[in-house]
């Protein structure tokens, strides 16, 4: 996993770079990065890309700032979070329903607040990291201020490298 303190770091160009280098070495590989989606110069929210292809938004900044009860907000942004399990979820399903014969990798940018308020997505991840036949290649915030209790349970696990970049 790749975990860095200052956002705009570049973990999500490292993730993409080591996607291409695994894709060219014919390795088996699937997955998501999340983009910035820019207007006039500024960022109005994120989008989910898929490693084949597929993309929508995971959030989008609002400006009405009274909560509705099934809004989900980080911030000025309000998480789409519909849109962000139709991609994922059958995606990591698929990685974790493969045989274990064949060793994958599972890319999987990133694991931050945003995501984490679908509690599918907490179990897909927590299916595949205990998958024998994956490898994942994700990305993790910097502990600050609430520690996220998925994102600590990877952080403490065993089999889990964490690289920190800056």
């Amino acid at each position: 996993f790749v975990s860095s303190l200052f956002l705009g770091v570049g973990k999500t160009t490292l993730i993409q770079k080591v996607t291409q280098a695994l894709k060219s070495s014919g390795i088996p590989i699937d997955g998501f990065y999340t983009e910035e989606v820019r207007e006039g110069g500024r960022r109005t929210g994120f989008d989910v890309v898929t490693l084949s292809g597929k993309r929508g938004p995971l959030s989008r900044v609002s400006s009405d700032s009274s909560t509705s009860r099934r809004e989900y907000r980080v911030g000025q942004y309000v998480v789409d979070l519909v849109s962000f399990e139709q991609l994922v979820l059958p995606m990591l399903r698929n990685v974790n329903h493969g045989s274990d014969a064949e060793k994958k990798v599972c890319v999987i940018d990133e694991i931050g607040k945003m995501e984490l308020f679908s509690q599918a997505f907490i179990q897909a991840v927590r299916q595949t990291l205990t998958g024998s036949g994956t490898v994942v290649l994700g990305t993790i915030p910097v502990p600050k201020g609430k520690p996220l209790d998925l994102v600590e349970e990877i952080r403490s696990r065993k089999d889990v490298k964490v690289f920190n970049v800056s």
